[in-house]
């Protein structure tokens, strides 16, 4: 027997259609498994800010006390440039400047990761002469959830290096990409 649809039917919706019409027999239910343990993830898609083309993504796995930071953007002058979460997931000011300061909730001075610095402190991506940037690297203390946690604020790619030591942004210039970290 073939039936004729007015409408398209996937798989799945039509098996669901066929049991709940008694057709076909009950499904097997399914259950969710516990998922502590697992590693958490979250994204922030870069989006260039104004006059800039910079763009990308930049992924977070969180697994304990241990953060993976997946980068890969395009379209940076080849050399450094500092990378910073900031305290506000806000990326509407055409300059960025809608992030607001960097992510300290510690109140520690700005610096690099070997030694005192702000929570949101990443130091510097290198991009080649291509302009890209594909890196990853871990950092302590970075979390997902709970107290303090970097989901819902931004990350900054500046047009210039952090000097690791001028406060308190480590005088990297302005903000070309700036993405809100959501959880993935």
């Amino acid at each position: 027997m073939r039936l004729a649809l007015p409408f398209r039917l996937t798989a799945v919706s039509l098996t669901l259609s066929l049991v709940a019409c008694g057709i076909m027999p009950d499904m097997p239910s399914f259950k969710f498994t516990n998922t502590e343990g697992l590693p958490e993830t979250a994204v922030a898609n870069m989006m260039p800010t104004e006059g800039n083309q910079v763009s990308g993504t930049i992924k977070f796995v969180s697994k304990g006390n241990d953060t993976l930071v997946d980068i890969s953007i395009r379209n940076l002058s080849p050399g450094a440039h500092g990378i910073h979460i900031h305290e506000r997931g806000d990326c509407s000011a055409p300059d960025g400047l809608s992030a607001g300061a960097h992510f300290n909730p510690t109140g520690t001075p700005h610096g690099g990761m070997d030694g005192p610095h702000h929570l949101g402190d990443l130091g510097n991506i290198v991009a080649g002469a291509d302009g890209t940037v594909i890196l990853n690297f871990h950092v302590k203390d970075l979390n997902l959830s709970g107290e303090p946690n970097i989901t819902g604020r931004a990350v900054i790619i500046h047009s210039g290096a952090d000097d690791m030591k001028t406060q308190p942004t480590g005088n990297s210039g302005k903000r070309l990409a700036c993405g809100v970290i959501t959880r993935s």
